[in-house]
């Protein structure tokens, strides 16, 4: 498989790496830059890159949260331009969209276009919004969870998080709970964890990561026996960087995100344990045609 130039950028964006570095990770690795990452990380070169895959696609990531019927939504819905995007007319549709899901309980974006929308089916309503705003549109995904939640929008849709906490009906009722479960949702927008803890890293990923470390610990000139008892430590790195309860809390690096639950708990009195998340990111892993506007123009010119 063959590699372009951006494919090098790319690929040094997402692990931090120099560009000869990258250049011969990739030609390792035929092209493929997942492997090339692993390939990097194996020498020691880079740390675990997330596989949030390329953003391009525009359009809105959204959630929110009914506080009297205890549900939450999160949905990411795309269209082509940044200027749609941010228009109101989009922006409404966005909030329609969201409240159809909460209110009629769709199973599947294909279910959600059947339901009502102002006496109306949401894809009648979905293709009219099409002909106003003069793009295509569309319903990417969504989630609903229920219980007591805590929703939050970043970058004007950008990212969108919903995160659900097991706690007591008086202690969510409080500031303070607002306050911490607004602070557990921001630092999933900001550190991006991929689980929620250790117990939920599936057994597939923990193999590739300890296959990953050990490889990295033997190519450090490590002994077999040594290189075992690094890998558990890498390991327990790994749970640190992925996992959010395990993470550092953003708003004090000396404390993991569940330390500092557990000091609001204690301040009001009960337990507070975040227990699910969903994190959207507008347009993850989609991509978009690129113009080359110099063509674009000369082709104007023709």
């Amino acid at each position: 498989m063959e590699f372009t130039a951006k494919d090098v950028a790319d690929l040094r964006t997402r692990t931090g790496v120099g560009m000869m570095d990258c250049k011969k990770a990739l030609a390792e690795a035929n092209g493929d830059t997942e492997k090339a990452i692993e390939i990097l990380r194996e020498k020691g070169l880079a740390a675990a890159a997330k596989k949030a895959g390329r953003i391009a696609a525009e359009g809105m990531a959204y959630s929110e949260v009914c506080a009297k019927c205890k549900k939450g939504v999160i949905v990411e819905v795309n269209c082509e331009t940044d200027f749609a995007a941010k228009s109101e007319p989009f922006k409404e549709l966005v909030s329609k969209i969201a409240n159809a899901i909460l209110t009629q309980k769709p199973t599947s974006v294909e279910d959600l276009m059947t339901k009502d929308c102002g006496g109306e089916s949401l894809e009648a309503f979905l293709k009219s919004k099409i002909y106003t705003i003069g793009e295509n549109i569309s319903i990417r995904r969504f989630k609903v969870m229920d219980g007591h939640l805590m929703s939050y929008v970043h970058g004007g849709g950008r990212i969108a998080v919903l995160v659900k906490f097991e706690t007591t009906d008086a202690i969510a009722a409080t500031a303070k709970f607002t306050e911490a479960a607004k602070d557990v949702a921001m630092q999933i927008a900001a550190m991006n964890p991929l689980f929620l803890d250790a117990a939920s890293v599936d057994e597939e990923t923990l193999a590739k990561e300890r296959e990953i470390a050990k490889t990295a610990a033997i190519n450090e000139g490590k002994p077999a026996n040594i290189a075992d008892k690094i890998v558990e430590g890498r390991i327990k790195k790994y749970y640190k960087e992925v996992c959010l309860v395990e993470q550092a809390f953003v708003k004090d690096a000396e404390i993991s995100v569940t330390q500092y639950l557990n000091a609001v708990s204690k301040e009001l009195g009960g337990d507070i344990k975040a227990v699910a998340f969903e994190r959207f990111e507008r347009g993850e892993g989609l991509a978009k045609k690129e113009d080359n506007f110099a063509d674009e123009v000369a082709g104007m010119i023709k």
